[in-house]
């Protein structure tokens, strides 16, 4: 109730804004890791990346959505097996940009609407919670794109978005050679986003080679919760 009292004050406040945001996030100041952070958007899981990440201890953080929660109940439950290395996050109910001032976004239809943007963070927050046993702090819509009365609401539920300072494939896009010279290229302080739901992609083995790299450089990994001291009980 305390949240949709929330929505409800900042949808009747806020009017549409133009200039939609995209943005970037790096580690405190003095902190010499880099963070890996993957969305898992719809789809399956690239079990190239997972495997390794598991096979050589190297924490990341994850943005789930509800819709793939639902598909992926295995790997969900790996991810748990091994809450050590993995941060959950929310990365929405349905995989919908949180853009109220235009229909659509790199072809994604959006949100839309305040109301509708409140239904994709909680909806997936709830997913989280449910799956993971723990509430989620984080939040990335579905394009790392926002309106700007939608950062409002977003805060105002109680949420940090989580914005990036390297993007290692471009959707899982480019082809695995770009990606990996994307991520070798990682400066200390960098929040990396990639995509972990893609394993018919070659992007994914870019981001192996890449990781090998970092590790190899002597590069230490962090996740968001203890880059930035946030509390995960």
């Amino acid at each position: 109730m305390r949240f949709l009292l929330v929505a409800i004050a900042v949808m009747a406040a806020s009017p549409v804004l133009a200039h939609d945001i995209e943005p970037r996030l790096v580690l405190p100041a003095g902190d010499r890791a880099v963070a890996l952070t993957f969305d898992a958007c719809s789809g399956t899981v690239d079990s190239r990346i997972l495997d390794e990440l598991i096979a050589e201890h190297i924490p990341a953080t994850v943005f789930v959505t509800h819709r793939w929660l639902r598909r992926n109940a295995a790997t969900a439950a790996l991810l748990l097996a091994h809450s050590d290395l993995f941060e959950i996050e929310n990365h929405g109910e349905n995989h919908v940009p949180a853009i109220t001032d235009q229909p659509s976004v790199f072809g994604l239809p959006t949100a839309g609407s305040l109301t509708a943007v409140s239904q994709e963070v909680l909806g997936g927050a709830a997913a989280v919670t449910a799956t993971f046993g723990r509430a989620p702090v984080w939040y990335r819509d579905a394009s790392a794109r926002y309106s700007r009365d939608a950062v409002e609401l977003i805060g105002n539920l109680g949420y940090r978005i989580a914005g990036y300072s390297l993007n290692a494939d471009v959707g899982a896009s480019l082809p695995a050679a770009s990606v990996s010279k994307r991520i070798a290229a990682a400066k200390p302080g960098d929040v990396i986003i990639a995509h972990i739901n893609h394993p018919e992609r070659p992007a994914g083995a870019g981001v192996v080679e890449g990781i090998r790299l970092l590790v190899a450089k002597g590069m230490r990994f962090e996740r968001l919760d203890a880059a930035f001291q946030i509390p995960t009980g």
